[in-house]
């Protein structure tokens, strides 16, 4: 007899403003109990020392929770001058202290300045990538430094918000991969002085803004179940980028059977949203079915299929 899960079968995302001190996969669990969920996961890591917006996925949203992996980001930062840390974060152990030299914001401005567009990162030790099968962190915690190769990231805008002593906040637009820590130790290192960060905030991740977040201690005291299932996005939410098509009945069920369809009359691609090889949203009657290849101009073959019966 199959294994029965545990839990509700609660589908949707959840758009979480994480606390500062609590790891992401802490996170996670705790919205997990609070929804009794049968299954979750989140959709990129934030430090324990970071806050904000982290979308959790629940149920059939955990299947497209890669589609927000490549988005790209908002951060809040405070950048401090002056001391460096092991952990390019006010967490680290005090490798360096240094003289911070009189600055105005125009000297800080035309630093950032080299920062904006696509530049190269060698990622922090203390990071989640892996080294020969270990998280860099962990040798990181042992003292061990391994090579990381340079990538390239984009950092669409680093807007300077305000300055305060030898301290200043910056909003940084960025795409994926990019490290605010090592951003910042790279400002620091530009200005002469070094520096790391002592918070961060993530305002924005692809279609998510921190407009619709929600606390632990706000979903705590909605009064049931129901009214916390209330704020959940739809499973859907996490593919809006993707071009629309919608299929008749007999073409829902091939589809939901894992049969590609020949799309005829009313099922027609339109040829400047969708190509050959890439997705889209398949929908029957308003209700998402999951994501479809284009296999032609006139064909769609199941990719990704939501189990209908859970989300109805």
């Amino acid at each position: 007899m199959a294994r029965r899960r545990r839990g509700l079968p609660v589908n949707g995302v959840l758009l979480l403003d994480k606390p500062k001190g609590l790891s992401s996969n802490h996170a996670l669990q705790r919205v997990r109990r609070l929804f009794e969920a049968q299954k979750a996961g989140h959709t990129g890591t934030l430090d324990p020392m970071a806050t904000g917006l982290l979308p959790i996925c629940l149920g059939e949203a955990t299947k497209f929770s890669a589609h927000l992996l490549d988005a790209d980001k908002v951060y809040r930062t405070r950048v401090e001058l002056g001391v460096i840390t092991a952990s390019g974060d006010a967490e680290g152990d005090v490798l360096e202290r240094r003289e911070v030299p009189m600055l105005e914001t125009v000297d800080i401005e035309s630093v950032l300045e080299r920062f904006r567009g696509e530049i190269e990162q060698i990622p922090p030790m203390y990071s989640a990538l892996k080294h020969q099968g270990r998280k860099l962190y962990e040798l990181a915690r042992e003292g061990k430094t391994v090579e990381r190769a340079a990538r390239r990231v984009s950092v669409y805008d680093a807007r300077l918000l305000s300055v305060h002593g030898t301290s200043f906040e910056l909003e940084i637009s960025c795409s994926k991969g990019t490290y605010i820590r090592t951003l910042a130790e790279d400002i620091g290192q530009a200005l002469g002085c070094g520096a790391h960060i002592s918070a961060l905030r993530r305002l924005k991740t692809g279609p998510f803004t921190s407009e619709d977040m929600w606390t632990l201690e706000a979903l705590e005291a909605l009064a049931d179940q129901s009214a916390r299932e209330a704020q959940l996005l739809p499973v859907d939410a996490l593919v809006e980028h993707l071009p629309v098509l919608p299929v008749d009945a007999e073409a829902a069920g091939r589809l939901t059977h894992g049969q590609s369809v020949q799309l005829e009359h009313g099922m027609q691609l339109d040829s400047a949203a969708h190509s050959v090889g890439e997705l889209t949203r398949l929908y029957h009657q308003a209700a998402f079915l999951g994501l479809g290849v284009v296999k032609s101009a006139a064909e769609v073959a199941p990719k990704r299929l939501v189990n209908t019966a859970a989300v109805s």
